[in-house]
């Protein structure tokens, strides 16, 4: 049995297909949650295309993940924000954008992951050849705070940009 702490941080079912339904998915997609929790994104993957998951409380880690040999080209899931007592999730994206063949990001986030996002942060994702797309501001009841859908792609978008000195 799953402990509480882990049922709290579930994405809920309507959101997942809320999010699936909004993405514009290409035939030839290869689609990967890294972080499928009780499958709640990986369960509304369109069926036709191929889909792959990872859960660490099931012994799929996502750092051992085939990426080499299955070349995912779209990330969909609400990772974790803290691990080892430390905000995890600018190492995440990093993680993924460094995998090429990834082409987009579609990640759940909190306000503090949303806030982890500093100017440097963002020119190390930009560097890695991975942009901020788009921002969807969602509400989830059972969660404090603020949540956004973080959509991240391979080609620059000029309408969010940072400011790297410090003021």
């Amino acid at each position: 049995m799953k402990d509480q702490q882990y049922y709290f941080h579930q994405t809920p079912p309507e959101l997942c297909n809320d999010i699936i339904s909004n993405i514009p998915f290409n035939d030839d997609d290869i689609l990967l949650e890294p972080f499928a929790g009780e499958n709640g994104f990986y369960d509304n993957f369109p069926e036709e295309l191929q889909k792959h998951r990872c859960e660490i409380e099931d012994g799929l880690c996502f750092k051992d993940f085939d990426y080499e040999g299955i070349k995912p080209t779209t990330i969909i899931t609400n990772p974790p924000f803290r691990i080892g007592g430390r905000n995890c999730f600018f190492d995440i994206l990093l993680f993924f954008a460094r995998i090429h063949h990834i082409k987009k990001m579609y990640i759940l986030g909190s306000s503090y992951c949303f806030n982890s996002l500093t100017p440097p942060r963002m020119l190390k994702l930009n560097q890695a050849g991975i942009y901020l797309n788009k921002i969807t501001c969602v509400n989830i009841k059972k969660w404090a705070g603020r949540y956004y859908i973080m959509e991240f792609g391979r080609v620059y978008n000029d309408n969010f940009d940072y400011y790297l000195p410090i003021y």
